[in-house]
């Protein structure tokens, strides 16, 4: 057996082939915390009670427009242990030149290619920022708030968003109604 060092790991790609997520329309993301640990807060009766951690994920979501031009957000919800949103790359008001946010080596170190302006540059950003904050309030530098990756679905057509939309919206009222059954 290889030392454990130089055991290589294959993750499954779970991104469309062919798609740098770069290109204008409507993405669905998901986002889970570490460990599925509800750290964002709680569902009260039918809707969710944001604590300081998932304020500081509500807050950092909406400032994200006003940081990125090409990005425009719509439907989303802060969940105990995910978030869920619904994310517009759009090339309308867009004036950047190809930066993408991210230093040069961190895609060199980590293997991980980000396309300029692109739902993974996006993220990364996000999930970054909100990273950082959490662990500055609970003086916890280094300790992931966020699993690794994130979930995403190329929205294709208007029924799909309306559906996606609704999912969102309900999403805590879901929830709640599941775990009342599973006692």
């Amino acid at each position: 057996m290889a030392p454990k060092s130089s055991v290589i790991r294959h993750r499954k790609q779970i991104r469309l082939a062919g798609c740098d997520y770069s290109g204008e329309g409507a993405y669905f993301v998901t986002v889970c915390a570490s460990g599925r640990q509800p750290v964002f807060g709680t569902i009260n009766g039918y809707g969710m009670r944001l604590n300081q951690f998932g304020m500081v994920v509500r807050d950092e979501w909406i400032k994200t427009p006003g940081m990125r031009c090409e990005i425009a957000i719509d439907e989303y919800i802060v969940m105990p242990d995910h978030f869920h949103a619904i994310v517009w790359i759009t090339r309308e008001n867009d004036h950047s030149v190809g930066a993408n946010g991210r230093s040069p080596l961190h895609g060199e170190k980590s293997g991980i290619r980000m396309a300029p302006r692109s739902l993974s540059s996006l993220m990364a950003g996000f999930k970054s920022v909100v990273t950082k904050r959490i662990n500055a309030i609970r003086n916890t530098p280094g300790i992931p708030v966020w699993q690794r990756n994130y979930y995403d679905r190329i929205i294709r057509n208007e029924l799909e968003l309306k559906r996606i939309r609704e999912y969102i919206a309900n999403n805590p009222i879901d929830q709640d109604h599941d775990r009342a059954n599973m006692a």
